[in-house]
């Protein structure tokens, strides 16, 4: 298992998402899950960055670690911000069109439909954000 501990900006999306790459290379990710992974740490890392420490600053940790039989990839997201599970969110009604739609959703509902498995529990002050992809 490796750990990044970084602070939770947009500006920090593109480490977080170089960090976890690096953990993909030595299992020949193939370049479809990879994308998928990117696109999910780009939405979770960014609603961390955007809502956990509004207007402050403050740090993310970030998990990964990769599992045999089937190889798959447990990234964690953990922070002390405000408490929120993006799991509650009711799916958008994607048959809408986009100007019918209600803004926001979106996102992590890609998220949910791409990865195997995403759970949330808020744990001893904090917000633990789990996705998992077989690869």
């Amino acid at each position: 298992m490796k750990e990044l501990m970084i602070d939770a900006t947009i500006e920090n999306i593109e480490a977080v998402i170089a960090f976890v790459n690096e953990q993909l290379e030595a299992f020949d990710c193939p370049i479809k899950s990879k994308t998928q992974i990117d696109i999910a740490i780009d939405e979770l890392f960014g609603n961390i960055a955007q809502y956990a420490y509004n207007p402050d600053v403050g740090p993310v940790t970030v998990r990964v670690e990769v599992t045999d039989s089937p190889i798959t990839v447990i990234i964690t997201f953990i922070d002390n911000g405000v408490p929120y599970d993006p799991l509650k969110k009711e799916d958008p009604n994607i048959t809408l069109s986009a100007e019918e739609r209600e803004i926001g959703g979106l996102g992590i509902y890609l998220v949910k439909k791409s990865m195997d498995d995403i759970s949330y529990e808020y744990k001893d002050g904090q917000n633990i954000l789990t996705i998992k992809k077989k690869i």
